[in-house]
């Protein structure tokens, strides 16, 4: 039989696909380029145990009928795993595994243990995910909440899936923003001490600031009254800024969401930014107009050239994220992944056109536009928080529905599709609600495992897997096993939303399976066989709620 490793059945069948592809290429399609062949489970089993689509997708850029290609790579296909495999419909492939293929697997999957799920190391450079950098000058909103569920999630399954990766969160500290929270916190601190002050035209308004001002004079008074504006503004600021770091990286640590680094956009005043300038000056890529220096983005494609450094010297955002994506270019990461919201779409052709202008290759940066969340309680939408009168924050909403449920759900749709958040739906405590009905299979599995042990059924090292013919027994398996291509799928396709599918997927193969066949009671063999395939069940399910951020209960 094939030679599996850990149980990953899929991915030695795609390699041996994937040779069989490449023999095709070289033997009859001279033309076809190597690309990804992805397995799934045909949704009726005569289609066979794995199909894929690969002729259909290869079809256009050949100019040939994808049944051609199917054929052509049927015949080459070599593998002691496969009885056969058969061309159907427009030009699927439908492998059909030998009898015991599945069985020898599943003994691999339940040998593997906690390690099944994390693919094999990619020889692949390391990569870099950023995301939410949010200014650090009040709460996180339901927004902000997105983007921290998408990027932690995309880093664990890049993770998972055999890539070397650090998480980093750019802290935009530096610029107006930080001016306008020092001015925010000083007029709330001279109206709290009875003095006469108009509020700053772009200061901040929420109540955070207000909280703010109120711990200073609570814990100083009015010490800093005597000082000269300039002088109270400064320290204002620090006060302020350590304040609303320290409770922004409090809410993220909450919502289950940390990082490796985070880089204080301070750090790149003023010298990685005039250095950045006057390498782009010396390449010719910068222009002097009206006092102002602009860089030549229209070389690259960008619809007009953009000021880096204005009339009065000061450098605008675009400068500082030169910069920064300067250094990390600099710091030799093989990929650089960026989660933005939707509102900054039209920015990445200008960074894009910079990072070309340096001399480092523009595609190695890719980003995610996050869209917006839409939050709906009792079918109608909810825009302000009942507290603030402001945006609804993060912490509010993990406060009403649950991390968990706030993770799952931020992560069930791709992150290029609007969200329409169900507040209600997210608070059920019935398998209408989607995370509580993945988690209610696990903490039923937990309950087996329990009435097992008191029925004196052990797991034996072992157990003949063989015996698992019931349709969802075997529905059940082919869904475990698939499991590595969707943790494969999700990471080259930054697609946190295909775990998401599959977990709750899963649940439905083995709730199916619960109702179906029974542990306690049946002959000991088959018990022990049946106890094997839930166990199996109860990692995967843990392993693709981990990815997801989501905890997998024991008890409900």
């Amino acid at each position: 039989m094939l030679a599996i490793e850990r149980g990953y059945l899929i991915l030695d069948m795609k390699d041996i696909i994937a040779s069989a592809v490449a023999q095709a290429a070289k033997e009859a399609f001279p033309s076809m380029e190597a690309a990804e062949v992805h397995l799934e489970v045909p949704p009726q089993k005569e289609l066979g145990d794995f199909a894929t689509n690969f002729a259909m997708q290869s079809a256009k850029a050949l100019r040939q009928n994808p049944r051609k290609i199917a054929a052509e790579i049927v015949s080459r296909l070599k593998g002691n795993w496969l009885d056969h495999a058969a061309v159907a419909g427009p030009g699927f492939i439908n492998f059909y595994l030998k009898a015991n293929v599945i069985y020898e697997n599943l003994g691999e999957i339940l040998k593997a243990g906690e390690a099944f799920g994390n693919l094999p190391p990619k020889n692949a450079p390391k990569v870099q995910v950023e995301y939410v950098s949010a200014n650090p000058t009040g709460p996180l909103h339901v927004g902000h909440g997105r983007g921290a569920a998408a990027g932690s999630a995309l880093v664990n399954i890049l993770r998972a899936a055999g890539y070397q990766v650090e998480s980093e969160y750019y802290i935009n500290d530096a610029g107006n923003q930080m001016d306008n929270l020092a001015r925010s916190v000083n007029a709330r601190y001279l109206e709290l001490l009875g003095k006469e002050v108009a509020f700053p035209e772009d200061g901040y308004h929420g109540a955070d600031i207000v909280d703010t001002a109120q711990r200073i004079v609570k814990k100083d008074g009015d010490k800093y009254l005597s000082l000269p504006d300039e002088e109270r503004l400064a320290v204002f600021k620090d006060l302020a800024y350590a304040e609303k770091l320290a409770a922004l990286k409090e809410d993220l640590a909450a919502f289950q969401v940390t990082f490796d680094r985070w880089f204080s956009e301070r750090t790149l005043h003023p010298a990685a930014i005039s250095a950045a300038v006057e390498e782009l000056k010396k390449n010719g890529h910068i222009y002097e107009e009206g006092g102002a220096l602009w860089l030549k983005s229209t070389a690259y494609g960008d619809d007009k050239d953009r000021v880096v450094i204005r009339d009065n010297g000061v450098p605008t955002y675009l400068a500082a994220d030169i910069a920064y994506h300067r250094d990390k270019y600099e710091r030799g990461y093989g990929r650089l992944i960026n989660i933005w919201g939707a509102d900054h779409h039209g920015y990445l052709c200008r960074v894009k056109a910079a990072m070309s202008a340096l001399g480092y290759d523009a595609e190695k940066l890719t980003v995610l536009f996050l869209q917006m969340v839409s939050l709906f309680r009792g079918g109608e939408p909810v825009k302000m928080s009942k507290r603030t009168g402001q945006s609804v924050t993060l912490n509010e909403l993990m406060e009403e529905v649950g991390t968990d449920a706030a993770r799952y759900f931020f992560l069930m749709r791709s992150l290029d599709s609007q969200l329409d958040f169900d507040l209600d739906l997210a608070k059920k405590k019935s398998n209408d609600n989607p995370v509580y009905y993945i988690q209610y299979a696990h903490a039923r599995i937990c309950s087996i495992f329990k009435q097992a042990k008191e029925a004196g059924i052990e797991l034996s090292d072992a157990p003949n897997l063989a015996l698992l013919v019931d349709e969802s027994e075997v529905d059940l398996i082919k869904k475990i096993e698939s499991y590595p291509e969707e943790v494969d799928k999700a990471a080259t396709e930054y697609a946190p939303q295909r775990i998401a599918r599959y977990a709750h997927d899963l649940a439905a193969f083995f709730h199916s399976f619960y109702n179906k066949c029974r542990i306690v009671g049946v002959a000991g063999d088959l018990a022990e066989a049946r106890l094997a395939l839930v166990q199996v069940t109860a990692h995967v399910i843990r392993h693709s709620l981990g990815l997801l951020g989501v905890s997998a209960p024991e008890n409900m």
